[in-house]
């Protein structure tokens, strides 16, 4: 039974039965002071300030008993899954494969590339490393869910224009309706956050749909209570 989820540009129609929780890189690099992202001159501040309510949604999933899957940039230790075009963006000594405050920048099993403890994977939930932007990219990571049965994908994580917005993208384009919770995502830049939340809803939510940690919680409550 489908439940109806308060959103933009219309209701969500949630199926708890086929619906995951996609978290997206909420890396230490990405987000902590002294990271990666801290290095190239961004606020970090923004998306530290989204972590309780990240938290707060992945608790949502896991007590209505609904999957929750983690996503993380990360490339393999000799680069060779980072084509040049990708490694060479950025500043000198700054870039993908060199060393940062908290070991290689993005790279696999390094302490910057690690999910924060706050949010970090629980047993049997799906943590996959992507080397892309996108979460599907030399992952297989569609063909897991199609195993699984699940046709809709809520998100959340950073940033919001980039990762996440990629990945939606990319999951619309395999056949998944896509929710994003707009307070448990964030960018570096307000704007750009602003910009990508009316791409996706545009044109009757010609990417997805989007709303408010608060309207998902509701309606799986009451579900909770009632179903």
């Amino acid at each position: 039974m489908n439940l109806s989820v308060p959103a933009r540009p219309y209701d969500f129609p949630l199926d708890p039965s086929r619906a995951a929780l996609v978290v997206i890189d909420m890396q230490r690099d990405f987000i902590e002071p002294g990271g990666f992202g801290d290095a190239l001159g961004n606020d970090v501040s923004r998306l530290t300030a989204i972590v309780p309510t990240v938290a707060a949604l992945i608790a949502l999933f896991r007590e209505n008993g609904l999957p929750v899957i983690h996503t993380r940039e990360a490339h393999k230790p000799d680069l060779s899954d980072c084509p040049p075009a990708k490694r060479l963006r950025g500043k000198p000594g700054l870039r993908i494969g060199d060393d940062g405050a908290m070991g290689r920048i993005l790279i696999a099993g390094e302490p910057g590339n690690q999910i924060l403890a706050e949010l970090e994977p629980a047993d049997g939930e799906l943590a996959i490393d992507k080397p892309g932007k996108g979460m599907f990219w030399a992952t297989g990571l569609h063909e897991t869910l199609q195993d699984r049965g699940i046709t809709q994908l809520v998100f959340a994580g950073v940033t919001t224009e980039v990762c996440v917005q990629t990945s939606m993208r990319e999951a619309n384009d395999r056949g998944y309706e896509c929710l994003l919770i707009e307070d448990a995502t964030e960018s570096y830049f307000p704007e750009f956050k602003a910009s990508a939340i009316e791409m996706i809803v545009a044109q009757g939510g010609i990417v997805g749909w989007v709303t408010p940690l608060a309207s998902l919680a509701q309606v799986l409550s009451k579900e909770a209570v009632h179903g």
